[in-house]
């Protein structure tokens, strides 16, 4: 018999993931890093990796893969984003109800759906204007 491995609620675990929701702007893992320093003077950077790999794993935030780094979201509900390639900012959105449509069956297959990430890449109307 196998014995599964226990994960910790580690304080520093706790802050990364109080502080990611916290924010609306998709932070990438050094801007974590950098706002949990001072907090943390020992942390390392494969510390937040590895935390934000087991948050990820536990469906405690998502993880959105991007162009230059991975971002990260402290809310799991079921929404869309819009990733600018030029500014790189990240924006949650409106699609109407796809993702609910998603979740009721209407891709077909009997499928058993456990999450969805979409991600629409473009240039936002701030760059576009530039």
């Amino acid at each position: 018999m196998v014995k599964e491995k226990t994960i910790r609620n580690t304080n520093q675990r706790r802050h990364l993931l109080e502080l990611l929701r916290s924010t609306t702007s998709h932070p990438n893992a050094l801007w974590l890093y950098d706002n949990m320093k001072h907090s943390f003077p020992d942390l390392s950077l494969s510390t937040v990796y590895r935390n934000l790999g087991i948050l990820e794993a536990q469906g405690l935030l998502l993880r959105l893969p991007c162009l230059s780094f991975d971002r990260y979201d402290g809310n799991t509900a079921v929404h869309a984003h819009f990733y600018c390639r030029r500014c790189e900012r990240i924006y949650d959105i409106d699609t109407g109800n796809f993702e609910k449509g998603v979740f009721a069956g209407h891709i077909g297959g009997g499928h058993e759906i456990e999450g969805c990430n979409i991600i629409l890449y473009g240039i936002c109307e701030t760059c576009k204007s530039k």
